[in-house]
């Protein structure tokens, strides 16, 4: 079996870590070895931590690419939940990873703005905090990913997913 780095982008508060969490559920529940790099939370394990300005942005973006891509070599699927706002960030991740499958959790801004636990959309509104992909920070969508979901609490789309990686192993 070879690994696979499953990429889901979208933006801030759109669902990533949630639809991570539960593909490794699934994955682990069928015996599948994978491994989840949140992106906020491999920003928080690097030292010293990456900043938000767009050279720190483009490093750990790097970063994150070539972290899954060493652990997919080792035969896991890595779920990498993070917003990598640009597509070149994307384009070099897949270009280092031995297989890879973009997912695009596309939600409308106000969804994502609705659910933002860390308030992040109103302090870019209010004027307290800037560069927030999506709000005032530009997010390029997806050109073609392999699989785009309007939500995470898709079933039926979970199970494509699913599939999706099992034949990319």
């Amino acid at each position: 079996m070879s690994g696979v780095v499953v990429w889901i982008t979208g933006l801030p508060s759109s669902g990533k870590s949630t639809l991570a969490r539960a593909l490794a559920e699934r994955l682990a529940q069928r015996g599948v070895p994978c491994c989840l790099f949140d992106g906020d939370e491999v920003r928080a394990a690097l030292v010293p931590r990456p900043g938000y300005d767009e050279a720190s942005r483009d490093d750990f973006y790097a970063t994150l690419g070539n972290l899954a891509a060493l652990a997919a070599r080792s035969s896991l699927v890595v779920l990498v939940a993070a917003t990598s706002h640009r597509a070149e960030y994307r384009r070099r991740a897949r270009a280092v990873a031995p297989a890879f499958v973009e997912v695009f959790i596309d939600v409308p801004r106000e969804v994502a703005a609705r659910r933002d636990a860390k308030g992040l959309y109103r302090a870019v509104a209010a004027g307290r905090e800037r560069g927030l992909p999506g709000a005032d920070l530009v997010y390029e969508r997806p050109a073609a990913p392999e699989v785009a979901l309007g939500g995470t609490d898709d079933e039926a789309a979970l199970g494509r997913l699913l599939r999706l990686i099992e034949a990319t192993r």
